[in-house]
């Protein structure tokens, strides 16, 4: 499945970058979509059926909550570089390069897991949850150029949230359930999904109102916005592979997980209260994403490797695919909500407000706007994993998979 994910997702890329109109763009979009969900979670779950051991576990976990967590910040720089200096169709060619490596590594130096053929797939709860998801993503973005009181906003919400509770009581009853219930039970797993979900939703803030703040008020190029963001990608991979590989044996995912999350927030809310029309990137900007990347390294090394510890072999696929399914879904949630909160503040400062600088300052208030509500749910997201965790280390708590199949009788 990783290799059948990497070469799709180089020939979907290939595919976009080639486009003679936005319908096959979209096509080779949607494609890579596809691929997508077979190769982050076939990605994953190799790590997790590989390293064993918990010292390189650790590493190997912290070495993939780092690159998880910057991929969207090396994506700014290098979808910069691509676009000013060749053009924005490179930024979807430099995928056959990446994968052609991958692949080579993989047929090369992995070995095949061989699956359950007993395993059958859940039509039900894939129709619900892909149908459930839709509606949330979909209303919360419909809520920002139709309002939260229209009936069509309100109905996908409700038909979102209906739809989910439904694919819920159908993987209680189902045999071969999408999602095995016990999966997410387990409170060391549930509050890593949480957590991952969460962070994805507060994260997005300062990914996307960050990048429109320094190329619409400070004027910096593609490149240059990039390059901005390195100092988090930085502090990011230097405190997850920190925090993982050797804080977490001896602390344990319930006071990390949280700690990382009241940091982000710190930084979050240290960049809002500081945010103008001409702020100063190294005075004021750099401190805080410094700030904000020690946090989500934390939260992001240790929630990864907490969500696939002690996961038996037959649910090491299942166990991974929620971790990115969490990041996708907690993604496209942060940026349908907070763009509709921030078009809120935009709108609401400009009825209040008049003069030159009206549209400028219009502007950065939502940013801000968006800020301080991503603090609040990293904030929030704090209290809320720390009270779903459980205490302890995972070393202790959690038997490997080879310990708990001894442990089952026969």
């Amino acid at each position: 499945m990783l290799i059948i994910g990497m070469v799709g997702f180089a020939a979907a890329s290939a595919l976009g970058g080639a486009a003679v109109g936005f319908g096959m763009l979209l096509a080779g979009r949607a494609i890579q979509g596809a691929f997508g969900a077979m190769l982050a979670p076939a990605a994953l779950s190799t790590l997790t059926v590989t390293f064993t051991n918990p010292a390189e576990r650790g590493k190997a976990f912290g070495i993939y909550g780092a690159i998880a967590g910057a991929g969207g910040a090396v994506g700014l720089l290098l979808g910069g570089v691509l676009t000013e200096y060749l053009s924005w169709r490179w930024c979807l060619y430099v995928n056959v390069v990446f994968s052609l490596v991958a692949v080579t590594a993989a047929v090369r130096l992995l070995r095949n897991q061989p699956r359950d053929p007993s395993v059958r797939l859940d039509p039900p709860g894939t129709v619900l949850v892909v149908t459930g998801l839709i509606g949330v993503v979909y209303g919360l973005s419909e809520a920002e150029t139709k309002g939260w009181g229209a009936p069509l906003t309100i109905a996908l919400l409700v038909a979102g949230v209906v739809l989910l509770i439904a694919f819920v009581l159908v993987e209680s009853r189902v045999a071969h359930p999408l999602l095995p219930l016990r999966i997410v039970l387990d409170r060391f797993r549930g509050g890593a999904y949480l957590a991952i979900g969460l962070s994805a939703t507060g994260m997005f803030g300062i990914f996307l109102f960050l990048t429109y703040y320094v190329q619409l008020l400070l004027g910096y190029s593609p490149v240059k916005t990039g390059l901005a963001f390195l100092p988090l990608i930085a502090a990011l991979i230097t405190s997850s592979t920190t925090s993982s590989g050797l804080l977490m044996p001896r602390i344990g995912p319930r006071i990390l997980v949280p700690a990382g999350m009241v940091i982000a927030a710190g930084g979050l809310a240290l960049l809002a209260s500081q945010l103008g029309l001409s702020t100063s990137y190294g005075a004021s900007i750099l401190p805080a994403l410094l700030v904000v990347g020690i946090g989500l390294g934390v939260v992001f090394g240790c929630a990864i490797s907490t969500a696939t510890y002690g996961a038996a072999p037959a649910d090491a696929g299942v166990a991974s695919a929620m971790v990115n399914t969490c990041q996708q879904v907690g993604g496209s949630i942060g940026t349908a909500l907070l763009n509709t909160i921030a078009a809120s503040a935009l709108a609401s400062y400009l009825v209040a407000h008049h003069g030159p600088l009206a549209t400028a300052s219009a502007a950065v208030h939502s940013y801000v706007v968006a800020f301080w509500v991503s603090a609040a749910i990293f904030a929030g997201a704090a209290v809320v994993s720390g009270l779903v965790l459980r205490p302890g280390t995972l070393t202790r708590t959690v038997a490997e998979p080879s310990e708990a199949a001894a442990a089952v009788p026969a």
